[in-house]
């Protein structure tokens, strides 16, 4: 009999034992899917190197764009395409053959929401000369507004200076634009002022 007992001893370690490594291989097999799961999203799905972008609007060229690296992240709930090197775009209107520009150090662009953001040295120069630097500009295309909360700095083509010191409102067109907190010096000498 004290054969019989060894050997069930023994078939009942090995059977503990080869259930106890089953549950522990499942189990790491369980943490590595979920692990790679979320990280195998988080790629680009294509890589542009020197992007050049043009837009048009029934033949007529409304936007051209320019970025030494375009990442696109397509395999998320919320798409969106990066220049994370920095972008040029120049941007056209029907009534001025001349360009505006924005560049930036970085950009983002939500291409469903219609929604850009700009950060890093973000400049911009309307098709009738006006200037705008600030660190970062949202525009939301669907409702044609560009706004930013931090400090923006207005030169217009006389010379004149407008500081925006907690940020602005605009068109996307900039006909109409809202600072706020604002100051600056500004040249009354080829203005009209009301008396």
């Amino acid at each position: 009999m004290r054969i019989f007992s060894k050997n069930i001893k023994f078939k009942n370690i090995a059977y503990l034992s080869s259930c106890a490594i089953f549950f522990v291989i499942t189990s790491c097999e369980d943490d590595l899917t979920k692990q790679k799961g979320s990280n195998s999203k988080n790629f680009p799905s294509t890589v542009i190197k020197n992007a050049n972008i043009i837009q048009r609007d029934s033949g007529i060229i409304t936007l051209k764009a320019f970025a030494p690296i375009l990442e696109k992240y397509e395999l998320i709930d919320s798409p969106y395409v990066v220049a994370t090197k920095g972008m040029k775009i120049d941007f056209f209107d029907k009534k001025n053959p001349k360009p505006g520009t924005i560049t930036a150090k970085y950009a983002r662009i939500f291409e469903y929401k219609k929604f850009y953001e700009a950060k890093g040295n973000v400049k911009i120069t309307t098709n009738d000369g006006r200037r705008f630097a600030t660190q970062s500009v949202f525009w939301d295309q669907r409702k044609q507004r560009i706004y930013t909360r931090d400090t923006v700095y207005t030169t217009t083509p006389d010379g004149s200076v407008l500081v925006g010191a907690h940020g602005m409102t605009a068109k996307d067109d900039f006909t109409e634009y809202k600072f706020f907190k604002n100051s600056g010096d500004l040249d009354v000498s080829h203005t009209k002022l009301a008396q």
